[in-house]
């Protein structure tokens, strides 16, 4: 089984903390934005809304006044004819708009005269024949961007008495106005909108980065004094260290029984200022920013830089009865520091070394992908349980897998991932248990 054993203060300062710093203020911003544009956007369709509304009522109202009005000269129309009909009469007042149409119909819905400019293509509807329907009542219909209103009229019996059906008139008006105005306001409301979310974007980001510095001060204190705490330390360790190795060189004056736990206390120390040097190493690195430019400049043959790597655990690899292999090409280089790289590579051949049983494999490996040098380092170890792979690269990270030893502190694949994204890789992990892993390093090229 697999355990996680992380030093928690230093976890969630260093690693935990930055990225949820920026996850809020990303957070802070989309909302921010998700509320001005909902905001808006209700906004801007209640004012559509409302004036589509109040267009459309105002051209029925208009309209239907119209037609009331001219319902009398329905009889004139029926009685005398179209030329009869006087241009004085007060519903010709109303009826000034070139965009409109007036019909007139008898009971059967016979067309008997129009005047305007606009009428509909089609027939009076067999609703307005079936169907009684008053002056209050209207028929309102949208008939190839006309306004149409149908009202029924009436007149009294001889006997005046009861009422019986006179005829229909029929008011049309073009909507090509209102469509006009409404297409204008759309427009207008878009491009408002867009100006609006622009400038709430620039505010968002002024308000959001406001918001979050106070926490990015307080984190960088922190950060801070944690580094002095553990800079502090070499001091007391490096007491120790001296006195028993003191005492370890005078070991003719020392207790028999007390040499055990003066090696002890020495190996310790010497675990502890490790330890020591990979916090400050990874509380002075920024993974999130590569080297310079003139630390970009330096270039590093690869193989010539892996040859030396390979030299040093060639022999550690013998003494534990392990196979090394490696396979190594020429005039591949990249940029940045070699003393990391160094580390990087280290780093995977000691894990790889440590996790692999007597008797088995370790291979060191490189070749060319595109614009990337992949440089693999294999095994034929005990391999990592799939469901750990997402942790092997956090800080403090310890396996309980078996192993021929564990002098470790957790952070030797932190700062490999750490190095590798400084010089803008990755590293990619494959793994299998019972049959091995596979680190393998991505750079890019340098030309």
């Amino acid at each position: 089984m697999t355990s996680l054993k992380p030093f928690m203060v230093w976890d969630t300062v260093s690693n935990k903390i930055p990225n949820r710093i920026k996850e809020i203020h990303w957070r802070l911003s989309l909302a921010y934005l998700m509320v001005m544009t909902a905001i808006f956007g209700v906004s801007a369709a209640v004012v559509y809304i409302f004036f589509d509304h109040s267009r459309n009522q105002y051209l029925n109202s208009q309209l239907l006044t119209l037609v009331q009005a001219a319902a009398p000269s329905l009889d004139t129309i029926k009685t005398k004819g179209h030329q009869s009909l006087s241009k004085e009469l007060a519903w010709r007042d109303l009826f000034s708009n070139k965009e409109q149409g007036i019909e007139w119909f008898n009971a059967n819905g016979e067309l008997l005269a129009r005047e305007g400019s606009h009428f509909p293509g089609t027939p009076l509807p067999k609703s307005s024949l079936s169907l009684h329907i008053g002056g209050n009542n209207p028929i309102i219909q949208h008939q190839d961007q006309l306004r149409v209103i149908t009202i029924a009229v009436y007149t009294h019996t001889s006997d005046a008495r009861t009422l019986r059906l006179g005829g229909y008139l029929r008011v049309s008006q073009s909507t090509h106005r209102l469509e006009t105005s409404l297409s204008q306001l759309r427009l207008g409301l878009m491009i408002g909108g867009i100006i609006a979310l622009l400038l709430a974007s620039i505010n968002t980001l002024y308000l959001t980065r406001q918001a979050v510095e106070p926490m990015k001060q307080r984190f960088q204190q922190l950060t801070q004094l944690i580094t002095d705490a553990v800079h502090e330390l070499r001091h007391p360790l490096k007491k120790i260290s001296i006195t028993s190795e003191i005492m370890l060189s005078h070991a003719e004056q020392v207790d028999p029984a007390d040499i055990k736990n003066l090696i002890a206390i020495t190996k310790a120390t010497e675990q502890m200022k490790g330890l020591i040097d990979d916090v400050l190493f990874l509380s002075r690195t920024d993974t999130d920013h590569s080297f310079t430019r003139e630390q970009k400049g330096t270039m590093i043959c690869l193989d010539e830089l892996l040859h030396m790597v390979v030299e040093r655990f060639e022999s550690q690899a013998q003494l534990r009865g392990i196979q090394f292999q490696s396979q190594l090409l020429t005039n591949l280089s990249v940029s940045g520091d070699a003393t990391q790289l160094d580390r990087l590579f280290s780093s995977l051949l000691d894990n790889a070394i440590q996790y692999t049983m007597t008797g088995g494999k370790v291979t060191l490996s490189m070749k060319r992908s595109k614009q990337n040098a992949v440089v693999s380092v294999e095994d034929t170890g005990v391999g990592i349980p799939p469901a750990y792979l997402p942790f092997i690269f956090r800080l403090f990270w310890h396996s309980e897998r078996p192993s021929k030893e564990q002098n470790g502190h957790g952070l030797g694949l932190t700062i490999a991932q750490t190095i590798a994204k400084q010089h803008g890789g990755e590293i990619i992990v494959n793994s299998q248990v019972g049959v091995g892993s596979r680190f393998q390093v991505r750079l890019p090229l340098a030309y």
